[in-house]
């Protein structure tokens, strides 16, 4: 790009930005709470909804680039389904904000919406996959993409407990993932992720490092959603070296927390459906750990996963394999951590 296509680009994205942060401002006034209880790390009611700005800055960033850019060509026509379906997950979350639905219905919801994305011409995306972490999926490229799209939307949802913490993971791995799209010529992949980004940079300044409002579900499950789609957006761009584990590499530290919570607890034989407070982020929290720290740790885990993306790119093919597991070294070590904190501050049952 010109270095005169980098200013507007810049000058466009600062005003989704602004976009975002005014929507955010009207969901504090509009006052949907979220009240304090046993599972959950804020002690006074505090607005949510949130994540409307963000929704909001992208709809109207694909709008104009629909509209002004040649988005339509740039976008082949199965990625509107990808769109589409990812805008229908944040109005049914937000709709579970106010109404508070049962865990069936959300996840009837996610179901429905990732059917959609894939049914609507995302499985033409999927069927070019690259080797996941150097094993061809073959055949088993739609069920991943299905599993895939529904783990990373409530990873994100899971992950969302601590001021600025699923929104700053989003950021960074926007950012990164726009400038890898850029370098490679992904343009869609470079505008659907900077626009997240810019819609992210609105909310934060209200949640981090207090928290005026939270992004709410429909927050976190639309970056989750959209995320999730934006791997499998990369690896349809093989010919220009982008890869599907670029994403999952920087949400490394997200997904392990997720992944392990939820593998511990199947062990233990609890209810996974139901709410706790045992993630590892949870448990650092209440060791003693203040939030502000552990938001910044699990950016770290971003940031250092994008470093071993950037590696990833750049590496000869048969290196590659031994690159995308890198980014499990500081969650692996991070648990152990956490387990020795826990024991010293005698924390009790994880899952309560």
């Amino acid at each position: 790009m010109t270095p005169h296509a980098i200013l507007l680009h810049l000058i466009f994205l600062a005003g989704l930005a602004v976009l975002s942060a005014g929507g955010v401002r009207a969901m504090i006034a509009f006052g949907v709470m979220d009240h304090p209880e046993g599972r959950k790390a804020h002690e006074a009611p505090t607005p949510k909804l949130g994540g409307v700005g963000i929704v909001l800055a992208y709809l109207v960033g694909i709008l104009v680039l629909y509209r002004f850019a040649g988005f339509a060509r740039l976008a082949d026509p199965y990625f509107r389904g990808m769109i589409l379906s990812a805008f229908a997950i944040a109005f049914v979350a937000l709709l579970d904000d106010i109404y508070d639905y049962r865990f069936i219905v959300k996840l009837a919801a996610q179901v429905a919406a990732a059917l959609t994305a894939v049914l609507t011409g995302l499985y033409v995306v999927a069927y070019h996959l690259p080797y996941i972490g150097g094993v061809d999926v073959g055949p088993f490229a739609i069920p991943f993409t299905l599993f895939w799209i529904l783990f990373a939307t409530n990873a994100m949802n899971f992950i969302d407990g601590l001021n600025g913490l699923a929104s700053g993971i989003t950021f960074i791995t926007c950012v990164f993932l726009s400038l890898f799209a850029a370098h490679a010529n992904g343009w869609f992949t470079y505008f659907a992720a900077a626009l997240l980004a810019a819609g992210v940079l609105g909310f934060i300044p209200f949640n981090y490092p207090r928290a005026r409002i939270f992004m709410g579900d429909v927050g976190s499950q639309f970056c989750g959603f959209v995320l999730a789609m934006l791997a499998v957006a990369s690896s349809r761009f093989e010919s220009t070296e982008l890869s599907f584990v670029l994403v999952p590499m920087m949400l490394t530290g997200a997904l392990y927390d997720v992944a392990f919570t939820l593998v511990r607890r199947l062990l233990r034989g609890e209810n996974i459906t139901q709410a706790h407070r045992g993630h590892l982020f949870q448990i650092a929290h209440r060791s003693g750990l203040p939030a502000w720290a552990i938001t910044l740790i699990y950016w770290g885990f971003t940031l250092f996963g994008a470093a071993a993306a950037w590696v990833f790119l750049a590496v000869p093919s048969h290196y590659k394999p031994m690159i995308v597991p890198v980014p499990l070294i500081p969650p692996v070590l991070w648990t152990l951590y956490v387990v020795y904190r826990a024991k010293r501050a005698d924390v009790g049952r994880w899952s309560h």
